[in-house]
């Protein structure tokens, strides 16, 4: 790991450096996409329940695998980010004012008081900085915790982006429960400012 002072060009454009407070992500791997998806809504729907203010977005796939919808945890609010283009079209079918509007909520609840951000997935669109980079970043700005999946095609851009913030987490409850119970006793430790 780089020295602690090291800058680090994570997230954005900007350098953020290790020593500078941020939050960090538990990465989940995605090769059971529906599974991790899963586990992230209940774990999310679990903190909620015990009075945690948890914002983000889960991804559902509906009817056949091209239907594709995020899933605002808190609201139920669905972003369908599937086109549909017809029968034998080949190009790419999603929706990016839908992805866009998903982004928002993520966004305004990382700055609405949100303890904890899911985000769907890092996949091909945020590999290329796009999708929903933007919450990551409105989430780390907030220094609200991350829950996201990796997708396993996209690990390298993974590694390039969210560097030393991130750490990957096993894909079940309890490898969860167990990064929450140490973020939240590193957060009780941190002087109020």
């Amino acid at each position: 790991m780089p020295a602690h002072s090291e800058e680090f060009p994570v997230l954005s454009g900007a350098p953020l450096t290790d020593s500078a407070g941020w939050t960090r992500i538990a990465a989940l791997p995605a090769e059971d996409s529906a599974r991790v998806q899963s586990l992230m809504q209940a774990f999310a729907e679990e903190l909620m329940q015990s009075g945690v203010r948890v914002g983000g977005v889960t991804q559902i796939r509906v009817a056949d695998r091209s239907g594709i919808m995020l899933r605002d945890v808190a609201t139920g609010d669905f972003y369908p980010i599937s086109q549909d283009l017809g029968p034998g079209s080949v190009a790419c079918n999603l929706d990016t004012s839908e992805l866009a509007l998903a982004c928002a909520a993520i966004e305004r609840a990382a700055r609405g008081g949100a303890q904890l951000i899911v985000i769907s997935k890092f996949s091909k669109q945020e590999a290329g900085r796009g999708g929903l980079c933007d919450a990551f970043r409105a989430a780390m700005t907030a220094r609200v915790p991350v829950i996201a999946a990796v997708s396993p095609h996209y690990r390298e851009e993974w590694r390039a982006f969210a560097g030393p913030l991130a750490e990957d987490i096993a894909p079940e409850r309890q490898a969860l429960a167990e990064w929450w119970a140490k973020y939240q006793a590193a957060a009780a430790k941190r002087p109020l400012i």
